[in-house]
């Protein structure tokens, strides 16, 4: 799976992180709809790290197109609001 971090540039992600990110993305999603400033700050940086470290950077000169676009480390949570779709960041 091509993710897009934005402001970093893509990573390619195994196919098997999806659940473990998607169990990340739902915690995100609940954090920006309770209002929980701290949980949000917490989901949104376990979030970029597992793509981070799970993924391998896809070559700037290389255009993929991206299966799940994530917001930068700096997002609020009415930026990610924004973002979020019924299924959350993370299809699948």
């Amino acid at each position: 799976m091509i993710v897009r971090i934005l402001g970093e540039g893509q990573f390619d992600v195994p196919d098997g992180d999806v659940d473990a990110l998607n169990e990340l993305d739902a915690q995100l999603a609940a954090a920006v709809e309770h209002g929980d400033q701290t949980a949000f700050e917490a989901a949104l940086a376990d979030l970029l790290d597992r793509v981070r470290t799970r993924g391998a950077p896809v070559p700037a000169d290389r255009l993929e197109p991206s299966e799940a676009v994530l917001p930068p480390a700096d997002a609020t949570p009415a930026e990610v609001r924004g973002l979020l779709g019924e299924a959350g960041l993370i299809p699948g």
